[in-house]
């Protein structure tokens, strides 16, 4: 069973960053797209990023220069590195992991979930 474990969601100043991590755990093949949502106010989730086996990444604009997708295959853990955050970036961050390179595909390619970490920016 594959399950992932996100960390490094906390409290920062409006122009802080954080680092956040997802460890793919339960899985004998590190080769998972796995990607970043926010949890929005509705219980939706917004794509953040994504990051497949080789290193392609693709991000949405809003995040573009400020949030960067890293992974370390030997390690199975993925990771976002998050600039000069803003309030509106605050929420609960979720990662997930899909069997396949490809960067674009719609949400329900996601077959496995975190549980998120919280993700707070306040003055």
């Amino acid at each position: 069973q594959v399950q992932l474990l996100e960390s490094g969601g906390g409290v920062v100043q409006p122009g802080g960053s954080l680092k956040l991590s997802c460890t793919v755990n339960g899985s004998s093949r590190a080769n998972y797209l796995v990607a970043w949502f926010r949890q929005v106010p509705g219980g939706d989730h917004e794509f953040i990023a994504n990051i497949n086996v080789h290193g392609e990444r693709w991000e949405v604009d809003s995040v573009k220069g400020r949030f960067t997708a890293s992974r370390d295959n030997g390690k199975n853990t993925a990771y976002l590195q998050m600039d000069n955050l803003q309030p509106a970036d605050a929420g609960v961050y979720l990662c997930a992991a899909a069997t396949t390179t490809y960067l674009y595909g719609p949400r329900s390619t996601y077959l496995y979930w975190g549980r998120g970490t919280q993700v707070t920016v306040s003055p």
